[in-house]
């Protein structure tokens, strides 16, 4: 019998088709899709773990999933052989074997989102499901300000789908996550909102992109997001943005779980 491997393999995929990536009774997902695909190609069934759940019609740059599989394919072979039996809007970036002990959800150190905004006149017919479009004035300078508020170690209470948060706020952890950074960047009409930080809790990224959105149109101001992080009152945070323009950029682990691309 072969010994059974772990494998740490990375996708990229367009979400625009998709209910998210975890695997659902009556939706089609991102898992379903991979796990199909991956039991044809290994001849026997297999269940991946994600790194993430992410919602339906997020897109993912660098998405990291591990499966474990008695398979003696060699890396470079899976990589090929899975890319051809895929969807076009799923790629595979890498695939490495790693010790038993990593997982792709529990192992990871921190994650990056991106939130990208079409800020032009007219609707970009190209960009759409890709980005949320935007058509009013910015304020990149208020934005850039109200970002650094949220940098740091707090309560997102406040940053939370509702109907998550009562079950989130019951796990050890709660609701305190700490972002690293925030960096706004506005080129040729697109705002990019890249966010890093050690955990992220439900629609976090969405909403945090939606009360930048509020700060700029004077909705919000900075008052209200420092009280909204001290007293988690969801009223003083911005609107949930559309999952359209959410990007998992990546995920980051121990250096000894870094693999070269093919």
């Amino acid at each position: 019998m072969n010994q059974i491997r772990n494998l740490k393999v990375n996708i990229s995929y367009n979400g625009a088709a998709y209910h998210g990536f975890q695997r659902q009774a009556n939706a089609i997902t991102v898992q379903e899709v991979a796990e199909n695909a991956l039991s044809k190609l290994l001849g026997e069934k297999v269940t991946i773990i994600g790194c993430s759940r992410t919602d339906a019609g997020v897109h993912a740059k660098s998405f990291c999933f591990n499966v474990r599989t008695s398979s003696v394919i060699p890396c470079a072979g899976f990589v090929k052989g899975l890319n051809a039996l895929l969807p076009r809007d799923i790629a595979v970036n890498t695939c490495q074997e790693v010790d038993d002990g990593f997982h792709a959800r529990y192992s990871a150190k921190s994650k990056e989102y991106s939130y990208l905004i079409y800020n032009g006149n007219v609707r970009d017919v190209f960009m759409q499901g890709l980005a949320y479009f935007y058509p009013h004035k910015l304020n990149i300078e208020i934005m850039e300000k109200a970002s650094a508020l949220f940098i740091g170690e707090h309560d997102f209470s406040s940053y939370c789908k509702a109907e998550s948060l009562k079950i989130t706020k019951s796990k050890k952890r709660g609701t305190i996550r700490k972002i690293q950074d925030i960096q706004l960047s506005f080129v040729n009409r697109q705002l990019s909102i890249v966010i890093s930080g050690d955990g992220f809790l439900h629609n976090m990224v969405r909403i945090i992109a939606g009360t930048l959105i509020y700060v700029s149109e004077g909705k919000r101001n900075l008052d209200d997001i420092r009280r909204s992080l001290n007293e988690g009152d969801r009223a003083l945070a911005g609107i949930t943005l559309p999952p359209d323009g959410l990007y998992l950029n990546k995920v980051k682990y121990d250096s000894k779980y870094d693999a070269k691309k093919w």
